[in-house]
């Protein structure tokens, strides 16, 4: 089985585009937030997003493990579509807030589809390498998008951006109506089977990579609130920068990392990156001049390519092929909230004063420690175990 299929590459493409689509708007909407009189509500613009996010993983699961892999992709980037063009429309804080929690939507029905597709048609020895290539087309997405929003923004103005987040999502869309569906034995859509169980919430098998994935998801979330309010107390021009600068980063080092695992295991890549969050994590924190800040940037991406991938080959690792889709909702779950508890937290801290950004950034990078522990912990009773209660344990 071969990885560099041409459908490989029509879901890396869709999935850049999705991407791009949502992350454009993120260096744009605290100011649009501002402008509607909810600045103290700017915490709530990615706390709400990953609140529906993590609320339909279980739905998007089991959607994916029973009606197939590619209508769930498709409704994710519909829901982006749509949003793009209610923006506009919606001009009080409440109904932005209303339509944060929609457009989260999005991101728990598109990555669980992307994901469970690709573990279908990649050979088990490279499911590495595979996420992180599919996370390197997501990335890039990612470091494209906010450059292009503010530029879009500066030309076209805050509306034109919406529209043209639409666009894109439209475009991941058309790109997915000619690819072939990979669940084996499909169901068509019934309203019962979005009727779910505490199984369908959570897969036991798979609760290491999902707190780890929990923990680290911390950081990201106060990043992305705060960074766009730190550049501009630090008279950075475009708000954009820092996440382009971050995004690059991670390129360069996901499909490296990814290949690593599949030779060295996924935890030690794992302990290393959580590491490398860390200590991203306070740089940003001790961060003065714009050249600091983008070399936190730097670090921080570096560890986000390394575990991203990682963390879905070692989720894919321990799920049954069945119940692909829930174990990846689950792990997807994990990062929703970590994500979204990072940006409340995070923006409860900071409350709008620069003075307070050292320590939101500080008290955050002890989650991204925590998964470090966490992880050396379970190496050190992994050998305990194969070694045997009498024998020492090697340093």
């Amino acid at each position: 089985m071969k990885i560099y299929t041409l459908s490989f590459f029509l879901l890396c493409l869709s999935s850049f585009l999705f991407f791009a689509s949502f992350n454009m708007l993120i260096p744009e909407l605290p100011a649009h937030l501002t402008s509607l009189g909810g600045a103290e509500y700017k915490g709530y613009i990615i706390a709400f997003f990953t609140i529906t996010a993590g609320i339909s993983r279980p739905f998007s699961g089991r959607l994916t493990d029973t009606i197939g892999r590619v209508p769930v992709m498709a409704f994710g980037s519909l829901v982006c579509f749509v949003c793009g063009f209610l923006y506009p429309l919606l001009q009080t804080v409440s109904a932005f807030l209303l339509l944060r929690l929609v457009h989260g939507f999005s991101t728990g029905f598109k990555p669980t589809g992307t994901s469970a597709y690709v573990a279908d048609i990649v050979p088990d020895d490279r499911r590495g390498e595979a996420m992180g290539i599919l996370g390197l087309s997501g990335s890039i997405g990612m470091a494209f998008g906010p450059a292009l929003g503010s530029w879009l923004t500066s030309l076209l103005g805050l509306n034109g951006l919406f529209y043209a987040s639409s666009f894109l999502a439209l475009l991941s869309i058309v790109i997915l109506l000619n690819m072939k569906e990979t669940l084996p034995e499909k169901l068509p859509f019934r309203w019962q089977l979005l009727k779910i169980s505490r199984r369908d919430v959570f897969e036991p098998a798979v609760i290491a990579p999902s707190l780890v994935t929990f923990l680290n998801s911390f950081s990201f979330g106060a990043v992305i609130t705060l960074a766009p309010d730190f550049s501009e107390s630090l008279k950075m021009g475009n708000k954009g920068l820092f996440f382009t600068v971050f995004t690059i980063a991670s390129l360069a080092i996901r499909f490296m990392a990814g290949k690593v695992s599949d030779q060295y295991g996924r935890r030690p890549v794992l302990r290393i990156a959580s590491l490398i969050l860390t200590i991203g994590m306070l740089l940003i924190a001790f961060s003065d001049t714009e050249l600091t800040f983008l070399l936190g940037a730097v670090v921080f991406g570096i560890s986000m390519g390394m575990y991203s991938p990682t963390a879905q080959a070692w989720t894919v690792d321990l799920s049954h092929s069945a119940n692909r889709g829930r174990a990846l909702a689950t792990m997807y779950i994990a990062l929703e909230a970590g994500i979204g508890l990072g940006a409340f937290l995070s923006a409860k801290i900071y409350q709008n004063d620069a003075a307070r950004f050292q320590l939101s950034f500080l008290i955050i990078s002890f989650f991204s420690a925590g998964a470090f522990i966490y992880l050396l912990l379970a190496d050190t009773h992994k050998k305990q175990a194969e070694e045997g209660p009498n024998q020492p344990v090697k340093p």
